[in-house]
């Protein structure tokens, strides 16, 4: 028997779908398009118009999505990791109902309801291009060409509507191209849907070639948990393998070239590498001037391939001037989730803190978002399905768990929005051995458990005293009151987004599937 909500959604849909034919497209309301740009490992820390004390790097292109749109500083991922967060994005749904826990060991199901079907339906092209990483073929779009598992930087495989291809060149710019090209093949009596989905700045963070010298060997400002112990914390942020002290390799280094290039491409690589892996060599540095050095070598590298990122977005941005689309587009750009430069002595993301947790979210709206606004509410990826609907008009399926920013972006956030966010993160044992944990996070505290037998702990965090999240407050009666009302939130939300009591066996990363992302 269908339950009530979906078949009142079914019936909704057929409604809606009849109506968008029958109005025809001359004279039906003209709907946005959407243009969703989402890279992958993009930490906020990373993108000028969030104001990094230290200064990372500049964003131009990235910057003018907040300066005439809107900057949201507190969107929140609901596992974070690259597989869970893009099927998140799909569905609207939390691991748990979309069935993606982690990056190996699961395959998405397309045949649930997702927001590009949704979108189809409601008389939207739609396009997937770049990353997608959920194994299965995408379902739900006109055309889509994606990366092979997470893809390589240089002279990458793709896969176009099912059929193999070979590219030429550098990652950021075959993507972007491709994207132009569907747009300017697009039909151009629909709205559509683009999602353009950058492989970078992901691991190893190799740059496009002519990006090399871009930072004139700047010496980059060091983190100040650069060297953090880990006191005041438990086993698990002890036990971890994701330091830039022991975790990273030669190749995350750039000691070793990575084997696609071409001899040409190998030429440019080896032009300027090779005499500043020289003097590293002959520097031999140990202990804390590794780590020193390690770090320079990481901002280098991972910054470098934000700048090509970066001229993606400009591109794209000109084209939608350049055809007249740009006040009929909505731009979103994102990222899967945060990332580590260096805080905590890190790398990577998976955890409940903040680097990893938090996400950028910049969205321009021509005559919807007052330009320049910056919003601080708790938003998040599984809320971006529900919002890109609602602005093409479309119904959202009720089994969608987040909410629709559009009331949001119109300077109109709702009374009862949500004050609390639920995470949960599965993939252990796995690859930098993050326990697994869940949690609820609000504006000033964050209340965790790492509930694996070997861990089996709690840690609360005041943010507002401990922005860098050093010392938990657990069991201090001074937070008693505190802990007992996230404790009783955190309860609520497990049941209010039917979370089971145990984690399902296809949360288990297969052991074969425990290597690097």
């Amino acid at each position: 028997m269908i339950p009530a909500k979906l078949a009142q959604f079914a019936t909704s849909l057929v409604v809606f779908t009849l109506v968008c034919v029958a109005s025809g497209a001359n004279s039906a309301p003209k709907r946005p398009n959407i243009v969703f740009i989402f890279s992958d490992d993009h930490a906020y820390q990373a993108i000028s118009a969030y104001g990094d004390s230290r200064h990372l790097n500049e964003t131009p292109n990235i910057d003018r999505l907040g300066k005439e749109g809107m900057r949201f500083d507190r969107c929140l991922v609901t596992n974070s990791i690259c597989g869970p967060c893009r099927a998140t994005v799909l569905t609207g749904k939390y691991s748990h109902l979309n069935g993606i826990f982690n990056n190996s060991g699961n395959r998405f199901d397309g045949s649930q309801v997702t927001m590009p079907k949704l979108m189809q339906a409601a008389g939207y092209q739609t396009a997937m291009i770049g990353k997608w990483h959920l194994v299965s073929d995408p379902t739900g779009f006109n055309f889509w060409q994606i990366l092979p598992g997470q893809g390589v930087y240089y002279n990458p495989p793709m896969i176009r509507n099912g059929e193999r291809i070979k590219t030429e060149g550098y990652v950021t710019d075959i993507i972007t191209d491709t994207a132009l090209d569907w747009m300017k093949q697009r039909d151009k009596a629909k709205p559509f849907l683009l999602m353009c989905h950058h492989k970078a700045p992901h691991r190893e963070w190799e740059p496009n070639l002519k990006n090399l010298g871009s930072d004139g060997d700047r010496k980059y400002a060091e983190p100040e948990t650069l060297f953090d112990d880990y006191s005041g914390r438990g086993k698990a942020e002890h036990s971890q393998d994701m330091m830039i002290k022991q975790t990273m390799t030669d190749k995350d280094m750039k000691l070793v070239p990575p084997p696609q290039l071409t001899p040409e491409q190998r030429k440019a690589w080896d032009a300027y590498y090779d005499p500043r892996n020289e003097a590293y060599r002959k520097a031999n540095p140990q202990g804390d001037d590794l780590i020193h050095w390690r770090y320079q070598r990481y901002m280098h590298d991972y910054l470098a391939t934000i700048k090509s990122v970066d001229e993606s977005v400009g591109r794209i941005l000109k084209y939608l001037e350049d055809e007249g689309l740009a006040d009929n587009t909505i731009v979103v750009y994102s990222s899967d989730q945060g990332f580590y430069l260096g805080e905590h002595g890190w790398f990577d993301k998976r955890w409940i803190f903040e680097e990893s947790l938090r996400t950028p979210l910049l969205v321009r709206w021509p005559g919807v978002i007052k330009p320049g606004s910056v919003n601080k509410d708790i938003v998040s990826n599984v809320d971006f399905a529900e919002t890109f609907l609602e602005a093409a008009g479309a119904p959202a399926s009720p089994e969608m768990q987040g909410h629709s920013l559009v009331p949001v972006m119109r300077g109109a956030t709702p009374a009862d929005w949500r004050k609390s966010f639920y995470y949960h993160y599965y993939e252990h044992p796995a690859v930098h051995q993050v326990a697994r944990h869940y949690g609820v996070v609000t504006d000033r505290y964050k209340l965790v458990y790492f509930y694996e037998p070997e861990f089996n702990y709690w840690e609360l965090f005041d943010l507002e005293k401990d922005p860098h999240e050093l010392r938990s407050v657990y069991g201090n009666g001074e937070y008693a009151d505190v802990q007992k009302k996230l404790e009783t939130e955190l309860n609520r939300l497990r049941v209010e987004l039917k979370l089971p009591d145990k984690d399902p066996p296809a949360s288990v990363l297969p052991v074969k599937d425990r290597k690097p992302d």
